[in-house]
């Protein structure tokens, strides 16, 4: 008869199976098993952010469904949620909470895992926020997004992002309607998506 195993023990051995932080691959990665949990890999590291809140998600949904439905009408592309993963370059893979893909760039889509979109969306909380505003706003302009939108449902704000070179430079900023360039007259207010 064999002592049961504690799960900080399952856990343990389970690690055991995998690779050390610094040393993941996108191999490593795509043999995970399937989860709905976001994850991500960035400099040969797994990146488990935490899970959304409910504020967080509400924002997610309304402006999908928005931008979607924007998207859907004028047969301009496609429009994704996360978890699905986004290949910047060989070994930054990104799970941005909404991307869009033109029609034009059809051939970044994947059933794994996505190209680098043209429009990103990345709906901030108190663990993210640093990272959406350091590393993937940097990471994002050096992979070619041409939009980058910043939802803050704390602050109630959308600021949108345009690329000029491989920098972003505000089109628009906190408390405004917030418009895309990349999608001409797709544009939200604030009020609307913090219900």
């Amino acid at each position: 008869m064999t002592a049961k195993r504690k799960p900080r023990e399952h856990a343990a051995v389970i690690a055991e199976l995998f690779p050390p932080q610094g040393q993941w691959t996108e191999r490593d990665y795509f043999a995970l098993p399937d989860t709905n949990r976001y994850m991500e890999l960035s400099e040969g590291r797994l990146i488990l952010p935490p899970h959304p809140t409910r504020s967080h998600q509400v924002a997610v949904e309304e402006l999908y469904l928005r931008l979607r439905a924007f998207v859907r009408e004028r047969d301009l592309g496609e429009v994704h949620i996360a978890p699905l993963p986004v290949r910047l370059w060989p070994g930054k893979i990104r799970e941005p909470d909404i991307f869009f893909i033109t029609k034009e760039h059809a051939d970044r889509i994947g059933e794994q895992a996505c190209g680098v979109p043209d429009l990103i969306v990345e709906v901030l909380s108190p663990a993210t926020r640093e990272t959406d505003r350091g590393e993937k706003f940097f990471e994002y302009a050096k992979a070619g997004v041409r939009e980058y939108w910043l939802v803050d449902p704390e602050k109630r704000s959308i600021e949108v992002y345009t690329l000029r070179g491989q920098v972003y430079e505000p089109l628009t900023l906190s408390g405004e309607r917030a418009c895309s360039r990349l999608l001409e007259g797709f544009c939200v207010r604030p009020e609307e998506i913090f219900t």
